[in-house]
C-alpha cells in the first residue's frame, strides 16, 4: 500500500518550514538519508501512531504576486496540492487573518482535497485562543491551535490529519496491474518515452484519472499484460530558476513513486548523470521500489567502442547506492531498444516478488559465513543463527544474531552480495532487519 502524502501549504512566513522540520526531525521518525545522496529537505517519510505518510514542504502561496520567486513558490505549492492526499493549511495567529489566507483557502477548496486548518504561533492557549476563533471565518472547519517553535498542539494536529487516511486506498489496492512511474529531471524525454510506448503497444485506456491523485495515467498492453504508466512530465517552465525546477521534479517524483511498483529513472544521455538524477533515484531506492535506469537520447551521443561502458561506469559511480539497478540505453525519438523496456520491467517485477525458501536461504548464508568469518570485538564473535525472508516488494530478510552491535554494515553488504549471486534479484533493493537472540533461544 502506498503511503499517503501530506502537504504543508500556506502563504509565506507563517512557519511552514519550522513545522516541517519539527515534525520530520523530532516527533516523527525519518527514513535515513541514502548514502552518497545530498537531499534537499523537501520531503520526509514519517510515522504517527500506526500510520506512515510522506510529508512535503512547499513554498508559500502568494496568490496574486508578479514577483518571479513568489510565482515559483505558488506553482510549487499548487503541484503539492495536486499530489497530496491531505493538506495542512497553516496560518499565523500573530499576523491575524489576512486577505491572502482567504485566497489560499479558495485554492484549497477548489482542489477538493481534505484540509486540516492549523493556526501557528499559539505559544499560550490562554492568551491567543480568542484570536484563533477569527480563523473560523475561512470556512475550513475547526482551526487547530499549534506552536511549531514551542511544540504545542502537534499531536492534536496529526490526529486530525490521519483521520483522512483511510478513504481512498481501497480503490487503488484493488487494481493489481503493475504501476510504472516514469521519473527524472525536466526535458529528459519522459513524455516521449510514454508516447512511444503507447504508440507501439496499442492503448487500451488512455488519460485515466489516477485513483487517488489528479495525475493522468495511461494504460498499455504488452504481451497480453496491462501496465499503468504514471508520467511525471508536465513541468513547463518559462524561466530558468534551476533550484525551483529541481524542487518541482522532486515533488512530482515523490508522489509518483509512492503509487508505483517500479520506477523508470530517465537520464539524458547527452547531458550525463547528475546530482539531481541521484536525488530523484534516491526517492525510489528509499521506498524499496523496483528500479530501471533508462538512458534516453542515446542517438545524440557520438560513440566508439567504449562509449556505453564509460556511461555505465559513470552512472554506477554517481548512483553507487543502488548497484543493483538495471541500465538500458534507448532513444525515444528513433525507437532504439524501446521494445526491450518491458522485458526489463517484467524481470524486475518478478524479482521484487521473489520468495526464497528458508532452508535454501540458510544454506547460502552458512556458506557465506564459512567463506568469510563474521566480525568479532573484544573476543566476542558474531554468530548468525537463522535467516528468513518475511516480505516482498522489496524482498526483506530477518537475520537473527547473538549481538546486533557485531553485525557491521560491511558484513550485511557481503551477505547481500552472496544472496544476489545465488538468486539474482536484478533491479530491486533488498532489505535486512537484524534481530538479537540468546544462544539458548536459537
Amino acid at each position: 500500500m502506498s503511503k499517503p502524502i501530506v502537504a504543508i501549504v500556506g502563504r509565506p512566513n507563517v512557519g511552514k518550514s519550522t513545522l516541517f522540520n519539527v515534525l520530520a526531525g523530532e516527533m516523527i521518525s525519518i527514513v535515513q538519508d541514502t548514502p552518497g545522496v545530498t537531499r534537499d529537505r523537501i520531503y520526509a517519510d514519517c510515522t504517527w501512531l500506526n500510520y506512515s505518510f510522506t510529508l512535503i514542504d512547499t513554498g508559500g502561496i502568494e496568490p496574486e504576486s508578479k514577483d518571479i520567486i513568489l510565482s515559483q513558490m505558488r506553482e510549487q505549492a499548487e503541484i503539492a496540492i495536486q499530489t497530496a492526499d491531505v493538506i495542512i493549511f497553516l496560518t499565523d495567529v500573530r499576523q491575524g487573518l489576512q486577505d491572502a489566507d482567504d485566497k489560499v483557502a479558495d485554492i484549497l477548496r477548489r482542489s477538493g482535497k481534505p484540509v486540516v486548518l492549523a493556526v501557528n504561533k499559539v505559544d499560550s492557549f490562554e492568551k491567543f485562543m480568542p484570536d484563533v476563533y477569527e480563523f473560523y471565518s475561512l470556512g475550513m472547519g475547526d482551526p487547530v491551535p499549534i506552536s511549531s517553535a514551542s511544540r504545542l498542539g502537534l499531536g492534536d494536529l496529526l490526529d486530525k490529519v490521519v483521520e483522512h487516511f483511510q478513504a481512498g486506498n481501497d480503490e487503488e489496492e484493488a487494481d493489481e496491474r503493475p504501476k510504472i512511474a516514469i521519473i527524472g529531471k525536466p526535458n529528459v524525454g519522459k513524455s516521449s518515452i510514454v508516447n512511444r510506448l503507447l504508440g507501439e503497444n496499442r492503448v487500451i485506456v488512455s488519460d485515466v484519472a489516477g485513483t487517488t491523485r489528479d495525475a493522468i495515467d495511461s494504460v498499455v498492453r504488452y504481451h497480453k499484460r496491462e501496465y499503468v504508466l504514471i508520467d511525471t512530465a508536465g513541468i513547463r517552465r518559462k524561466n530558468k530558476i534551476k533550484e525551483e525546477i529541481e524542487r518541482f521534479s522532486i515533488i512530482r517524483a515523490v508522489s509518483a513513486v509512492e503509487r508505483a511498483d517500479l520506477a523508470l529513472i530517465v537520464i539524458d544521455a547527452s547531458e550525463g548523470v547528475t546530482e539531481q538524477d541521484a536525488k530523484i533515484a534516491g526517492i525510489a531506492h528509499d521506498r524499496g521500489k523496483g528500479v530501471l535506469i533508462v538512458v534516453n537520447k542515446w542517438d545524440l551521443v557520438a560513440k566508439d567502442d567504449h562509449t556505453m561502458k564509460e556511461h555505465t561506469d559513470n552512472i554506477r559511480q554517481v548512483l553507487s547506492f543502488m548497484p543493483y539497478a538495471e541500465i538500458l540505453f534507448i532513444s525515444a525519438e528513433t525507437g532504439q531498444r524501446i521494445g526491450k523496456l518491458f522485458e526489463y520491467i517484467d524481470v524486475i517485477l518478478a524479482n521484487q516478488s521473489m520468495r526464497i525458501a528458508t532452508g535454501v536461504l540458510n544454506e547460502i548464508v552458512a556458506e557465506a559465513v564459512a567463506l568469510q568469518q563474521p566480525p568479532s570485538d573484544k573476543g566476542k564473535r558474531l554468530k548468525i543463527f537463522y535467516t528468513t525472508q518475511v516480505s516482498v516488494k522489496p524482498p526483506t530478510f530477518v537475520v537473527f544474531v547473538n549481538d546486533k552491535e557485531l553485525l557491521h554494515f560491511s558484513y550485511v553488504r557481503y551477505l547481500e552480495n552472496r544472496i544476489r549471486e545465488a538468486f539474482g534479484f536484478r533491479g530491486t533493493a533488498l532489505r535486512f532487519l537484524i534481530r538479537e537472540r540468546k544462544e539458548k533461544d536459537s
